[in-house]
């Protein structure tokens, strides 16, 4: 049993830790209120394959097909793409402002952050609201795009949150990521709402005049409960995420599981001991072998390089190249299921039951992937969760290009699960190959990239209506086609470099059993 003068600096620190933050239920209120915006406001526009119903039923874009479609209900080629394209131009504005939020994150704060997405926010819902009526440009494309613009400022400003309560970061993260990934079912409620007249005559100008509510809501929780600096920054959040440890390099929970107090004192006496000075705490040494070992050793193969040095290795570009083209396939078969699904099964109303499942899966599949995401990451080496990534990634694309009713509901099962596992894979990946220093820049780089590339998906929506006649699979194909090369790429020089750091291991160990 530790002494308690071996104890007493963890305890006091943690104490500390605790005295500094607010009381118990504002910050409880905190976290409910960032978990409430998160669920309306964060990436409601993932859920474009329910609100396209409606957008077609209320006639946006109407005026694209020919005179002599009468209702509004009808769909040609040109208002296809033009719907689309207010998805893909949204999915890309997204992705890449996460990286611009985090540097204003940095320099103003979570206050700041938030009350500027309130404001984007209700900008967005002004515009889709008054769409009809604005006739000197595009109002639902800008609209649809502001509001993509706004979801990261709002998101990712309580992600410090995450540290509101010490020894519980994990939950709390979890808690905020499971709201964003359910503010997709947001369009799905409405378009419920909208098909069965639960309120008489919902229209968009009505739903997103309601709306405004929310960026409201929020910007009066900013002004009131929200505090007006971080609890702790993003590489921080990344740090306590993994190893339970803050910057202070001592765990925020004293009684933190990972950390076996005889292991920590014999650690502390061996350094006493042989008088070893470093730079890192004993929980930071213990927690670096820990995460060595369950990464096969590629923990920390380029912590301490500069950003410049590490965006210039294989490790980071095959990551970006694989991202990118996973980001791509799952945007591209959200904005299309429809018409996909129409083709495959040459059936309209197989189709619309198909999406109307997709509509629920999506943001249910975010909830029900928690537990096991962090099972697998915990639990597995990161060789072996790319393996799973990549094979679980090419059966997801296989089901999607068969005419089986089975195998393709089983691939959208499978796949919004895969989704935010996917992400969140590509965050531990970052932590554990580049370190917690740039972990901010070097995932907000591929986060960026990936959604820029993403206009892709406009010219391969194009492809298939017009050179493959709305045949999707040649699309498919090339886009499984470029995962199973980006992937088996990324996966060999990973196997690689992993058996490379063994050897340079052994020999070592060998020179220092010499010695």
């Amino acid at each position: 049993m530790a002494s308690d003068s071996e104890t007493t600096p963890l305890v006091r620190v943690h104490s500390t830790l605790v005295d500094e933050l607010p009381s118990r239920r504002i910050r409880i209120i905190q976290v409910v209120c960032a978990m409430t915006w998160c669920l309306f406001a964060a990436g409601p526009i993932f859920g474009f394959a329910a609100l396209k119903p409606v957008l077609i039923s209320e006639g946006v874009y109407k005026d694209l097909c020919p005179v002599d479609v009468l209702s509004s209900s009808d769909i040609c080629v040109e208002r296809d793409l033009k719907l689309n394209f207010m998805f893909t131009l949204a999915a890309v504005v997204t992705n890449a402002t996460a990286f611009i939020v985090g540097r204003v994150l940095d320099t103003y704060g979570p206050r700041i952050t938030g009350i500027v997405g309130s404001f984007v926010i209700f900008g967005g819902a002004v515009l889709l609201a008054s769409g009809s009526r604005i006739t000197l440009f595009d109002s639902y494309l800008s609209g649809y795009v502001t509001m993509a613009f706004g979801g990261p400022f709002v998101f990712i400003s309580c992600f410090q949150l995450a540290n509101s309560f010490p020894g519980h970061s994990g939950l709390v993260l979890a808690l905020l990521t499971g709201s964003f990934d359910t503010s997709s079912a947001l369009f799905m409620f409405y378009r419920v709402i909208y098909q069965n007249n639960y309120v008489k005559n919902l229209s968009l100008n009505k739903f997103f005049t309601a709306y405004l509510i929310v960026p409201v809501f929020i910007l009066v929780c900013q002004l009131t409960i929200m505090p007006k600096n971080s609890y702790k920054t993003v590489e921080t959040l990344a740090r306590i995420g993994k190893t339970g440890i803050d910057e202070t390099g001592l765990p925020v929970d004293s009684e933190d599981s990972r950390y076996d107090p005889q292991e920590v004192n014999e650690l502390e006496r061996t350094r006493s001991h042989l008088s070893i000075r470093s730079s890192k705490s004993v929980f930071e040494e213990i927690a670096d072998k820990q995460l060595n070992d369950k990464s096969g050793g590629v923990h920390g193969v380029l912590h301490g390089k500069q950003v410049k040095e590490q965006l210039k290795t294989p490790w980071f570009y095959l990551m970006c190249l694989f991202t990118t083209i996973q980001m791509l396939r799952i945007n591209y078969f959200l904005a299309t299921i429809r018409s996909q699904m129409t083709w495959y099964f040459d059936s309209e109303l197989t189709a619309i039951k198909i999406n109307k499942l997709f509509d629920i899966a999506l943001p249910l599949g975010g909830v029900l992937s928690i537990p096991f995401i962090g099972l697998i990451l915990d639990n597995l080496k990161t060789l072996t969760t790319l393996h799973i990534l990549l094979i679980v990634s090419a059966l997801i694309g296989l089901a999607g290009m068969t005419s089986s009713i089975f195998l393709q509901v089983a691939g959208i099962c499978v796949l919004v699960l895969y989704r935010p596992f996917y992400y969140t894979a590509v965050s531990d990946y970052c932590a554990k190959v580049f370190g917690f220093e740039t972990f901010g820049t070097v995932y907000g780089t591929i986060i960026c990239f990936s959604g820029i590339c993403n206009l892709l998906q406009s010219y391969l929506d194009k492809l298939t209506h017009f050179s493959f006649h709305m045949d999707p699979n040649p699309v498919n194909g090339l886009l499984l086609g470029l995962t199973i090369l980006f992937g088996g790429s990324m996966l060999g020089y990973v196997k690689g470099q992993e058996r490379k750091i063994k050897r340079q291991a052994i020999i070592s160990e060998a020179l220092a059993g010499a010695e």
